[in-house]
């Protein structure tokens, strides 16, 4: 995802963890969502029974490790010759990626999970966190454990579920099971966000 949420690991990683339930085995993730960047935060490598990623010890890889049966994390001790200030992206992560894509050995050093920045968050977030092109609202909130009568309010608007948009007159807002498992708002040939005035962080109420 190019438009991961700007500024806000939490959000970025519960996204990043739903989205990889659908990539192959072994897989190798290159994850940067960082406004520590230059800071005291580490780089870090993680590696799943699925799959491997590479990025910023900042609250992004939280809901990977919990969700995960075993992890092995690993501080990134290799630095390259140049390496700037704000673009770790690029001048570290990036260059540390192509090595292990490529079988390279990355020295490290081993992490517990506790360590981890954010290690404790939750893993259901009750807020909105990302808003597609189409106006669409994504929540953190598991849409798996929402039984289908249960009734969302957002901005002081009450929504309903639908299982898919064609279940709804045009114009309607509602709320449905999207293809990552999450809740979302939505409205046939609309946009919720307009609709109700939706902004990313806008809590969500049961």
């Amino acid at each position: 995802m190019a438009d991961a949420p700007m500024f806000d690991p939490q959000s970025a990683g519960l996204l990043l963890s739903c989205l990889c339930n659908n990539l192959p085995p072994h897989t190798l993730v290159l994850a940067v969502v960082d406004p520590g960047v230059g800071g005291n935060r580490r780089p870090i490598m993680i590696k799943n029974e699925r799959n491997l990623f590479i990025g910023p010890d900042n609250g992004l890889f939280i809901p990977i490790v919990r969700r995960s049966d075993d992890c092995e994390i690993e501080t990134i001790a290799w630095r390259p010759h140049r390496l700037s200030e704000t673009f770790h992206g690029r001048d570290l992560f990036a260059p540390v990626a192509a090595k292990l894509a490529t079988g390279k050995e990355v020295e490290g050093s081993p992490l517990k999970l506790q360590e981890m920045v954010g290690y404790d968050s939750p893993l259901d977030d009750n807020r909105i966190i990302y808003i597609d092109n189409y106006g669409n609202a994504i929540t953190g909130i598991n849409a798996e454990a929402i039984r289908n009568d249960k009734v969302f309010f957002v901005n002081g608007t009450a929504l309903h579920y639908a299982r898919t948009f064609s279940e709804v007159p045009a114009g309607q807002a509602f709320w449905h099971r999207n293809s990552m498992g999450l809740v979302e708002f939505a409205v046939n040939r609309g946009s919720v966000a307009r609709l109700l005035n939706l902004d990313l962080g806008m809590p969500v109420e049961l």
